[in-house]
């Protein structure tokens, strides 16, 4: 397979992977969207911060995050605080709703993935951790200003 076969077949799976993924996120817990999944679980991971930083981190629309807040804030999973430093900031994090079902979620997401990966050597989950982190660090290149 050559070069460029090879970045179709990893558009076309990872289309497919994107695909199952938001298909899983609506069976394992039919009111918490993948978008909504992710949120929560950066918020988790942070400790916490603005919708305007979701969105950035994620590259998403405002409005986008906005909606997502908004659905989530309804369902009782987050909640907004004020900043300690900056009083005029307002700060997403967490609520006991929104911790418990993200265990839940994150519980039956890695069962799944235990399931569909217990036949692999153990240094072929490695490599393909490896490369998962490799893809999805990369950012784009910023033009200089020079």
């Amino acid at each position: 397979m050559n070069a460029a076969e090879a970045v179709e077949t990893i558009q076309r799976e990872m289309t497919i992977f994107a695909r199952r993924a938001r298909a899983s996120a609506g069976r394992m817990h039919p009111e918490l969207s993948l978008v909504s999944y992710t949120l929560l679980g950066h918020l988790e991971e942070r400790g916490g911060c603005r919708a305007t930083d979701l969105a950035a981190h994620y590259a998403l629309d405002k409005s986008t995050v906005s909606r997502q807040v908004a659905a989530l804030e309804r369902a009782g999973l987050i909640e907004r605080r004020v900043d300690a430093e900056d009083h005029r900031v307002q700060v997403l994090h967490l609520t006991e709703a929104g911790r418990r079902i993200l265990a839940q979620v994150t519980e039956s997401r890695r069962a799944a993935f235990r399931a569909r990966l217990a036949d692999w050597p153990e240094e072929d989950l490695a490599r393909f951790a490896d490369y998962l982190v490799r893809y999805n660090a990369w950012a784009p290149q910023e033009p200089d200003d020079a």
